[in-house]
């Protein structure tokens, strides 16, 4: 039997174990996923345990996906992201040094969530709201997919440091984030506004239009405030169990090798969310 993962503090929350779950049982599968909680400083103390005991992949969460840049060998995308939120152990990839091979799957949520929908993203103008981990990896995957990014983050410095990483990216605080957002073509929430408190928007409801592709990646609720306000202004919505889902459909084929039954991950997804 193969074993996959979770590190993180906490984890117990976590939405991965069914949406993964489902996946092995789909393609009959020999495996498993669970969810270790090694506490708030032992990420590489837990990746070198995983090993050991010969798990074959990991997916990386909060406060983590910094300090194990350390302990693997990082994928290009993941080193210019900043941050690993998959490990694979397996022997699937020629690359493979004597450590581990860390990815960064938040990226592609975020391109394949929007592919999803249909929404091109070449050529487009993109506002990121938010300069954190999801952030970073929204901006990179926008701008690799031909995306002019502009980041907008409550401290000017943070949007100004991750805008000067990204190709041809521009940023800058909150003030003029409603100008940005009326004359762009998609526009990411890589905030947590909208789940702690569920009447909040990062975006005034003004500045919303129908040409506009909006992911958020808050996923509880499934519909913030920042979704509904879009749909009704004609925009193109996608929530955050999009980005969620396809990163974790990302590590599932990183670490097996296979297709991913995407549609039975998504309904174990969105079953658990319910």
């Amino acid at each position: 039997m193969d074993v996959y993962g979770l590190i993180g503090h906490p984890v117990g929350h976590s939405l991965s174990p069914p949406m993964h779950e489902a996946g092995y049982d789909a393609l009959g599968l020999d495996a498993r996923y669970v969810t270790f909680d090694p506490g708030p400083d032992a990420a590489a103390e837990a990746v070198e345990s995983a090993a050991t005991l010969g798990v074959a992949g990991l997916n990386v969460t909060i406060p983590f996906k910094q300090d194990v840049l350390d302990v693997v060998d990082v994928d290009p995308l993941a080193g210019r992201i900043g941050a690993v939120n998959t490990i694979d152990f397996g022997p699937l990839h020629a690359e493979k040094a004597d450590r581990p091979r860390g990815y960064n799957t938040d990226a592609a949520g975020v391109t394949r969530a929007f592919e999803h929908h249909d929404v091109a993203l070449d050529g487009r103008d993109a506002v990121v709201v938010g300069a954190g981990g999801a952030g970073r990896a929204a901006a990179f995957a926008l701008a690799d997919a031909g995306a002019t990014v502009h980041v907008a983050n409550r401290t000017a410095e943070r949007a100004k440091a991750l805008a000067d990483d990204v190709p041809d990216g521009t940023g800058d605080g909150l003030s003029d984030l409603g100008e940005h957002v009326a004359s762009a073509d998609v526009l990411v929430n890589a905030t947590s506004v909208g789940m702690e408190a569920p009447d909040e928007t990062p975006v005034s409801a003004d500045h919303l239009h129908a040409d506009l592709a909006v992911l958020d990646a808050v996923y509880t609720p499934i519909e913030t405030r920042l979704l509904r306000e879009a749909a009704a202004a004609g925009a193109t919505t996608v929530d955050g169990a999009w980005m969620l889902l396809y990163q974790g459909v990302e590590a599932f084929e990183i670490w097996t090798g296979e297709t991913a039954p995407v549609d039975v991950m998504n309904d174990a997804l969105r079953a658990t969310l319910d």
